[in-house]
């Protein structure tokens, strides 16, 4: 089976789970947001702003978001936050099925390697701590904003600063890409031993 990794744009959005599509959560504090338009400012200063994950026949199986930290407001009143300024931020991700839990290690894989590709200097996002024990239901699907800290650790994710058992978690890119090639492969394992084949995504 083939599968493909796909750049979010307002072109591509219309892609995206439904939930996805016209959400400003983290676009907004205090004042109202239009999608559309705040899209178009981002893909004029950065670019494409997030990934989807899909297998054949075009089938969705995830989709993340994330882009300069600046440009969502909301991280700021998060608990652990402000994030940095100097970070790309991982805002969220959406699974379409849990039995695909791969699918969030592939998702986070793309988000990196597109922020270290682009020569930013970081990569942040909310980590949670999750009871020993606690179903992968609740830790994939119910909270698509934050993120098990452990599955983050295993990135190379550290914590910046916790607020209860919520973290901001950040990973260091630059001047790191030996480093980063053994998170990499490391994680890539983690997707192998989830299901084999392991599904490749190919970028068009």
């Amino acid at each position: 089976m083939a599968y493909r990794l796909s750049p979010v744009t307002r072109a591509s959005l219309g892609d995206a789970p439904g939930v996805c599509v016209d959400c400003v959560f983290w676009q907004t504090r205090g004042r109202a947001v239009e999608k559309e338009r705040w899209a178009e400012r981002m893909e004029e200063d950065w670019g494409a702003w997030g990934t989807l994950y899909q297998a054949e026949g075009d089938r969705l199986l995830g989709f993340v978001q994330y882009g300069p930290s600046g440009q969502f407001p909301r991280a700021a009143a998060l608990p652990a936050g402000p994030p940095s300024a100097d970070a790309v931020l991982v805002t969220c991700a959406y699974l379409v099925d849990v039995s695909s839990p791969w699918v969030l290690q592939s998702l986070f894989l793309a988000a990196i390697g597109e922020v270290r590709d682009r020569g930013i200097k970081a990569i942040e996002t909310f980590g949670y701590r999750y009871p020993e024990g606690e179903t992968s239901y609740a830790r994939v699907l119910v909270h698509r904003t934050v993120f098990p800290a452990d599955f983050l650790a295993d990135f190379g994710f550290y914590p910046v600063r916790w607020q209860g058992d919520v973290c901001l978690a950040r990973l260091e890119l630059g001047g790191l890409v030996t480093v980063e090639d053994g998170l990499t492969a490391r994680a890539w394992r983690k997707v192998k031993d989830a299901l084999v084949p392991a599904p490749v995504p190919q970028r068009p």
